[in-house]
């Protein structure tokens, strides 16, 4: 499992032209699952997402967490961060989890979120989509679990 963790101060993905999951002040988790993963990895990883502390205290010391500021999370699915580029100029996908477990461990990990107690939005897991989001900081982490 493959999360890049973005700081928002907002965040929307598009998909088919209609806005269907939309956050102000929170994070974005562009999700990855490979070959291999266990469905094991969501919860601890949805406990570490919730009271990772990397919002700015009064100070300006990162120490806040997004459950303790009550923000939201956008979840976003991307196979695309099990892509290999090692070999040639086409990336290779075989690392990437099959579509219909994925699908499974995306919406699993989602209710895990949730029941931590945050606000959940969601892109929608295949389609094309048109995702935007505002940085903030810019603070960017990649988790692997």
């Amino acid at each position: 499992m493959r999360i890049c963790l973005q700081r928002v101060r907002k965040a929307r993905v598009e998909a088919e032209g209609k806005t269907v999951g939309e956050i102000g002040p929170g994070l974005v988790l562009l999700v990855g699952f490979k070959d291999g993963d266990r469905e094991t990895q969501l919860a601890p990883m949805a406990e570490k997402i919730a009271g990772l502390r990397i919002f700015e205290d009064d100070q300006g010391k990162m120490n806040l967490s997004v459950s303790e500021l009550g923000y939201a999370v956008l979840v976003v699915s991307q196979f695309t961060l099990y892509g290999d580029t090692r070999k040639g100029r086409r990336p290779s996908f075989t690392d990437a989890l099959e579509p219909a477990q994925a699908e499974r461990f995306y919406l699993q990990f989602c209710r895990h979120l949730e029941n931590m107690g945050l606000t959940v939005a969601t892109g929608v897991f295949g389609a094309q989509m048109l995702v935007e989001i505002h940085n903030w900081g810019p603070v960017t982490f990649v988790l692997e679990g």
